[in-house]
């Protein structure tokens, strides 16, 4: 919920930041930021993961948060574009370092039967941070500006005194061989190579779809008509974007029940090929009421399957490697997908919104293709 809060708060500002006249910024270069966020993101996520295999989940989990609270806060001083670069650079570096860590500690804690749904819980979070997000820019962003919004992002820093006191390392990392921790070559060995291969291709797909929708979709509806947008207010756009985290909840929740009873792969095909089917019918909509009643389905079958993601991981690889895997399968294929905001933006400026999000749909359907090469876990007991 954290992560997602201050990470795409710069997505609900992007609009009155392509606006403001000391920035100087342009949909491209906002593009190139969106995907340096993520490169960076990338490189944290593998790197926390090593660390959470050898050091412990909890202590990887609270420098993460605080590193990525921190930097959102940051963007709101910064003067310039390369300023704001560099912030964005080491918020995602936090940022990409949570996930991988929270997934290794909720699969390690909750029995087989419910890892599923127990995770899809976890995951379902994400839409709840992004409609806090669009609340505090409903709230904040006429009163303070978009520089007011960054800084409520300093919030999620609080959360680590709650982890510092209550959490614990499950018994199962505890007991784990400190010698076989966080060794990333035991990906690329055996049998599991090529099961890691298929899936750093699907969650480059697929993440290549979230991120171009998602990092775009407040933008396309706020920008006005003659840039390609919709035109609706900030606030309207809000509304419109809180009303799609109510599907994106729904989403991710309804997987992990889905995927705990019929498999993690048949689960994940039916949403990402749904996915590949709405979003260009969405892109090419212009009236606003057509909008607000596909967006919710929208985000339910584009975000969704991302709940199985965790399971899948923990049921693929052993404990001594497995935050390890989460943060290497994840965020390899988030670099690859670090192209998307810069090729949306600049499809959106030179073809409209319509061809970008077309071209975002295809990418979930290439996704759908890569399970042909991953196994079905189901509800498989850790090792």
């Amino acid at each position: 919920m954290l992560d997602s809060f201050d990470v795409m708060l710069y997505s609900l500002v992007l609009a009155s930041l392509l606006q403001d006249p000391t920035l100087h910024l342009t949909s491209t270069v906002a593009g190139y930021l969106g995907s340096l966020t993520l490169v960076a993101a990338a490189v944290g996520g593998v790197a926390f993961g090593v660390i959470a295999d050898r050091i412990g989940r909890k202590r990887a989990l609270m420098a993460a948060v605080l590193i990525y609270s921190i930097f959102t806060a940051a963007c709101g001083l910064a003067q310039n574009v390369a300023q704001l670069a560099v912030f964005r650079i080491l918020l995602g570096f936090g940022m990409g370092g949570e996930w991988a860590t929270g997934v290794a500690l909720v699969s390690e804690t909750f029995p087989a039967r419910h890892r599923g749904k127990a995770l899809a819980f976890v995951q379902s979070s994400w839409a709840i941070g992004y409609g806090l997000a669009a609340l505090v820019n409903l709230l904040v962003m006429p009163v303070w500006g978009w520089r007011g919004v960054f800084f409520v992002g300093v919030a999620p820093a609080l959360f680590t005194i709650w982890v510092r006191q209550r959490l614990e390392e499950p018994p199962m990392w505890r007991a784990s061989a400190p010698a076989e921790r966080g060794r990333i070559g035991q990906l690329f060995t055996g049998a599991i190579a090529s099961t890691t291969i298929f899936i750093i291709l699907m969650n480059a797909c697929s993440l290549f779809g979230w991120w171009g929708l998602n990092l775009w979709v407040a933008a396309y509806l706020n920008l006005p008509p003659e840039r390609g947008g919709i035109g609706l207010s900030s606030s309207t756009m809000s509304l419109f974007v809180i009303a799609m985290q109510v599907g994106m909840w729904l989403g991710y929740i309804s997987f992990g029940f889905i995927a705990d009873a019929i498999g993690r792969k048949r689960a994940y095909v039916v949403f990402l090929v749904s996915a590949g089917i709405l979003l260009p019918i969405y892109g090419n909509l212009r009236a606003p009421s057509a909008l607000l009643f596909l967006g919710p389905a929208v985000a339910f079958f584009g975000t969704g399957y991302f709940s199985g993601f965790g399971a899948v991981i923990a049921e693929l690889y052993p404990t001594s490697i497995r935050a390890t895997a989460a943060g290497v399968c994840y965020n390899v294929g988030r670099l690859a997908s670090a192209v998307a905001p810069f090729v949306v933006g600049s499809l959106a400026a030179s073809s409209g919104f319509g061809v970008a999000f077309a071209i975002v749909g295809s990418a979930f359907f290439l996704a759908a293709l890569m399970w042909f090469g991953i196994p079905d876990t189901g509800n498989k007991a850790l090792a």
